[in-house]
């Protein structure tokens, strides 16, 4: 994250690990629905809140995504949706 001189801030997009952060989502997405969460709002209440509980334990999902940083996550669904704009 840097600032410029006119006081906005801007986030640095993560280059190492892009693909894992993409995996990663992917991994936990699967686990949450073979348990029978709704994997988007499981992962918006982690997003809100932090509190890896909103992720299941099943293939060891909660450790994956606490691997990642929120913000990388939240770069990561930004970056793909707006992608298919212009596809």
């Amino acid at each position: 994250m840097t600032s410029d001189s006119g006081g906005t801030t801007r986030f640095m997009p993560v280059t190492d690990g892009q693909n894992n952060a993409a995996d990663i989502i992917e991994h936990v997405y699967r686990a949450l629905q073979a348990k029978g969460y709704d994997p988007v709002t499981q992962l918006v209440g982690y997003l809100i809140t932090g509190d890896p509980t909103y992720i299941t334990s099943h293939n060891s999902a909660r450790s994956m995504i606490t691997r990642l940083e929120r913000d990388e996550i939240v770069e990561e669904v930004v970056r793909v949706y707006l992608k298919r704009l212009d596809a």
